[in-house]
């Protein structure tokens, strides 16, 4: 039996991976949403160089409500970016478009818990069908 090193980092990816695993589907909680794309680049604190980007069509009927993005930090300890009030906002008004920015509030690495945030940008578009 493998043990798992405990970290300050793996704990709050293994309490978000169970909320997101315990949330209810896109379809089940926005019965009137039938296609979503997403379209996030990745930026660096300053907002100047892009680390990466992706886009992709969402299944609603197996993507989950709580609809979050891990930090394209990889020693990034608490942070990471929930769309879900985005999204829920934007279905509720009838959006077919809602896009914006968002800073990362977790902390920089391990050693700077409590002392140095990491606010890494993401910055995002959602196109919605309904």
């Amino acid at each position: 039996m493998r043990h798992h090193k405990f970290s300050p980092r793996a704990d709050y990816r293994l309490q978000e991976s169970q909320r997101t695993k315990e949330s209810a589907s896109l379809s089940e909680k926005f019965r009137e949403l039938k296609a979503l794309t997403v379209e996030l680049a990745y930026f660096s604190p300053e907002g100047v160089s892009r680390n990466s980007q992706i886009k992709y069509t969402v299944n609603p009927d197996h993507a989950k409500s709580v609809f979050r993005f891990d930090c394209a930090n990889d020693e990034c300890v608490g942070g990471d970016f929930d769309l879900s009030e985005t999204l829920a906002r934007a279905v509720s008004a009838r959006q077919t478009t809602a896009s914006g920015e968002m800073c990362c509030q977790g902390w920089l690495s391990k050693t700077t818990i409590d002392q140095v945030h990491c606010h890494n940008i993401l910055r995002y578009k959602l196109t919605l069908g309904y």
